[in-house]
């Protein structure tokens, strides 16, 4: 019997020649933590949808982020949950609302951490869209002015990023020439540039109760099936000014991934979401599936299919289980 000159095998007989010759590597630097803060809690608050994820008051959310700092994640990403929702999200310009607070108590703790802050209205509005409403429906011209608002609200607080989550088109331009006319000109901007109309978004709705009352997010979130749209999407976001661009969700998006990497020399970000997150903890908790191999393996695949920067609610634990490794 003759053999093959050449025997892959060999380079798999031992986890130390793994390690030598794999391809992909997942490192701490790689990860976004994103971390939930609430008017409507005093205490750390678990959520539900989320196993093993909380709503964080104002004084308790810079330990959670000093937290993923010691483990070597560079950067959180804050989303803000108001005690008060009114038709055009006007809790979230103010001053003193709950992300504007969350990132001076941040910078203040941790001044080395990167704070980027989602950009959107559909924490703050009482009818749950991204945007204000006109005639049944989302207008995005009007749209633009309080992202831009907001957008800059953020960045005189501190952050260092701003991530526009909304969809609106020409919100990159208004948020970046808002940023510029307020000497905001070194805040960073991740736009969610093809961002898609998702089932996977269901755990992070339920925990800033951010669904819409009305329709859905159709008209405005991409369709799953296109890929070329989001080609565009994003080129256009590069035109107005992003510094980051993000395909989200990522494990059902990977080609989207894969071509905006092939199209763009860019940095590409890729969002983990919260389906993915809890399907992945249900599979555990039944049994199922080793958690940490499960998560390993999946955030591998985006970082294979060309994602720069990996949003993660595994971040922590991930970081944990790296290091466990080396």
């Amino acid at each position: 019997m003759s053999f093959p000159e050449h025997r892959p095998r060999r380079l798999r007989r031992t986890e130390a020649l793994r390690r030598l010759v794999r391809e992909t590597h997942l490192h701490p630097s790689d990860f976004v933590y994103p971390l939930f803060v609430s008017e409507l809690v005093d205490a750390k608050s678990p959520i539900e949808s989320m196993p093993g994820l909380f709503n964080w008051p104002v004084d308790m959310v810079a330990d959670e982020a000093r937290h993923a700092f010691e483990l070597g994640i560079p950067a959180v990403l804050l989303f803000g949950t108001p005690a008060f929702k009114d038709a055009t999200g006007s809790a979230s310009l103010q001053d003193d609302g709950i992300v504007q607070r969350a990132v001076r108590a941040i910078k203040e703790s941790v001044p080395k951490l990167a704070v980027i802050t989602d950009v959107c209205l559909c924490e703050y509005t009482d009818h749950g869209h991204c945007g204000v409403i006109a005639d049944g429906d989302v207008d995005n011209d009007a749209t633009l002015e309080i992202l831009a608002r907001q957008a800059v609200s953020h960045a005189q607080a501190g952050a260092d990023m701003v991530a526009p989550s909304d969809m609106m088109d020409g919100r990159v331009e208004a948020i970046r020439s808002a940023l510029d006319a307020a000497d905001c000109v070194n805040t960073a901007i991740m736009s969610y540039a093809a961002k898609y109309c998702s089932a996977f978004y269901g755990p992070f709705r339920q925990a800033v109760d951010s669904a819409p009352q009305f329709g859905d997010r159709r008209g405005y979130q991409m369709d799953p099936p296109n890929v070329r749209e989001a080609m565009r999407e994003i080129e256009q976001d590069i035109d107005e000014g992003a510094d980051i661009l993000m395909v989200k969700p990522a494990l059902a998006y990977l080609d989207v991934i894969a071509e905006a990497r092939r199209t763009y020399d860019v940095l590409i970000a890729a969002y983990n979401v919260s389906g993915e997150y809890s399907m992945v903890k249900a599979a555990a908790a039944q049994g199922l599936a080793d958690e940490s191999r499960l998560v390993l393996e999946v955030l591998t695949s985006i970082k294979r299919a060309g994602a720069d920067i990996i949003v993660s609610y595994h971040a922590p634990d991930v970081v944990r289980w790296l290091k466990d490794e080396m």
